[in-house]
């Protein structure tokens, strides 16, 4: 069968010389053949993503059509004159791929709205808004490897697709022949009819007017001395973020030349994500040689941001978790303070974010909302809250993964605005005599010292991927009793959707949507958190420990890892 498919494809996949030229060097390669024809990329919550390549199991420009056939085929049957607005970012095949996207839709009769140049995915979300588009798509692989590329589609409240909503495109997609069933017209004749419209500069503009909006302390940044350090990682970040720093202030801005212009091979951090030190080494080597008081690293789509900050002995680095505890902490004190605190506030994290955010929300009388992993749940939250007028009750939303929003203009994190809130919060730090890590010293000691850390376990390939279902199934199968010497007191299984007791036996329902995701809580109050990535061939392993000290803790946290380990080996 797969060979059949490798004939077909070179056969009529002749639009692409990089897939022909791949299809005739994997001739005879089983293996290799196997890799790319033996499943179908799949369309979910995140979209579409793999692999750039040829065939059914690779990001190339058929695969692409397909998906985007599927998606008009749901559209058309959903909306009255449907429409949809595109973006993309810095990767390979890129503006290639997004030009493919806007010719099928075209070719189906739906109007598209497309960015002259690469932009970031809150700029994505915010056009999908303003222009009441039917759904969006933004061409991206996040940050993922430079072999990677894909696409995340985006309902018509600016928030990633629903699982249902996904589902219906998939269902299309499966009854879409990847060359016989797609309609799709030349890119250059669909603006020439006006069926591809460019998107227009004034809603680039109304975004960064949103953005600003969201500042809580505007006056801290007036003339301050701050000094930056900033690297976009060759990706969409580079002007948006440089406009809005600029516009609120901060003008001592030093970008990271070597990551500054747009390249998809990111060939100075190959895995182009700003939770590792090695993809930020740069930035810190340049933050230690100006004596920058801060560095700031988006991702290539511009949605997470990572910071490291000047400490007495040096640059640190600063978790996910904590920024969003900082800022939490910044902008409870600051609307509390200048009286713009809604009646009822109400602050949202993921379920394997820190549960430290929680006690500080407890503080400032805001509620906690607990949701599943994946930024599209906070989205949704927000969409649900407008439905009872209530989106200004909303004042932060994040996740561990260096994701933030603050405002409801769009409905995915936000780098831009993450950006503009961490440099306004170390600005006014600053004038207090104060700083960031002096801050976030003061939090830990009144509220203890919490230990969160995630380890991954990486499966490339076919096998990867039968290999990680195959552990999520033993744990479920056979659950560990312990990690390490501390009980497990409570499991949590969200695909089951049930709490269970293991002293008592007693279950209780989870009100949440089934997701592939087992939560350990052990005796002291410590959790272990398992479940594959969403996006990555990863098994994800998250541990929040509370020490008397972050020594103690993280002592804790490595014996914890020994016995995860174990289980994913």
């Amino acid at each position: 069968m797969v060979n059949e498919k490798h004939s077909r494809w070179k056969k009529l996949a002749i639009e692409d010389k990089d897939v022909i030229s791949e299809l005739i060097e994997i001739t005879g390669n089983e293996n290799e053949i196997s890799e790319r024809f033996a499943v179908e990329l799949t369309f979910g919550t995140a979209g579409l993503r793999g692999i750039l390549g040829a065939g059914t199991n690779r990001m190339n420009i058929y695969t692409v059509r397909q998906a985007t056939q599927g998606l008009a085929n749901y559209l058309l049957k959903s909306f009255t004159n449907p429409s949809v607005a595109i973006a993309y970012d810095s990767r390979n095949k890129s503006t290639l791929f997004s030009q493919t996207a806007a010719s099928v839709l075209a070719g189906n009769g739906v109007k598209v709205y497309i960015y002259k140049t690469l932009m970031p995915t809150p700029a994505l979300s915010y056009a999908v808004r303003s222009l009441k588009c039917s759904a969006g798509i933004m061409v991206t692989a996040s940050h993922n490897p430079a072999k990677y590329n894909g696409y995340k589609a985006y309902g018509a409240d600016g928030c990633q697709m629903t699982s249902e909503s996904a589902d219906a495109v998939y269902t299309e997609m499966q009854k879409t022949d990847v060359f016989e069933d797609v309609k799709h017209i030349n890119f250059s004749d669909g603006l020439e009819n006006k069926s591809i419209i460019y998107i227009d500069d004034k809603i680039e503009n109304e975004f960064y007017e949103q953005v600003l909006k969201q500042r809580v302390r505007p006056e801290a940044t007036k003339g301050t001395k701050l000094k930056v350090v900033f690297t976009p990682l060759n990706g969409t970040g580079n002007l948006p973020v440089k406009h809005i720093l600029k516009e609120i202030g901060i003008t001592d801005v030093t970008v990271v030349k070597e990551q500054e212009m747009p390249d998809g091979d990111f060939t100075t951090c190959p895995y182009p994500n700003p939770e590792i030190k090695e993809t930020l080494q740069l930035g810190l080597d340049l933050a230690k040689k100006i004596n920058a008081d801060l560095l700031i690293a988006t991702d290539p789509d511009a949605d997470r941001v990572g910071i490291a900050i000047k400490t007495k002995t040096g640059h640190r680095l600063v978790t996910g978790n904590e920024v969003g505890v900082l800022l939490l902490d910044y902008i409870c004190k600051a609307r509390i303070e200048n009286g713009s605190m809604p009646k009822n506030p109400l602050y949202i994290r993921s379920i394997v974010t820190t549960n430290l955010a929680d006690k500080i929300a407890e503080d400032n009388n805001v509620e906690p909302v607990v949701v599943l992993t994946g930024f599209k749940y906070i989205g949704e939250t927000i969409h649900e809250l407008e439905k009872t007028n209530r989106e200004t009750d909303f004042i932060l939303g994040f996740e561990e993964s260096y994701g933030y929003l603050a405002g409801t203009y769009v409905r995915d994190k936000d780098a831009v605005v993450a950006s503009m809130l961490i440099c306004e919060m170390a600005a006014y730090y600053e004038q207090k005599s104060s700083s960031i890590a002096e801050e976030l010293d003061r939090i830990y000691a009144k509220y203890g010292s919490y230990f969160n850390k995630v380890n991954s376990f990486e499966f490339e390939g076919l096998a990867g991927m039968e290999k990680m279902k195959t552990i999520m199934q033993n744990l479920r199968e056979t659950p560990p009793k312990k990690f390490g010497d501390k009980e497990v007191l409570v499991l949590e299984d969200y695909s089951k959707q049930e709490i269970t007791n293991l002293k008592t036996g007693e279950a209780t329902a989870i009100t949440l949507p089934k997701a592939n995701v087992l939560l350990y809580k052990l005796t002291g109050g410590d959790t272990v958190i398992i479940r594959p990535s969403g996006t990555e061939p990863k098994i994800k392993v998250y541990y929040s420990v509370v020490g008397d000290d972050f020594a103690q803790a993280e002592k804790t946290q490595q014996i914890l890892a020994k016995t995860a380990e174990s289980l994913l080996s």
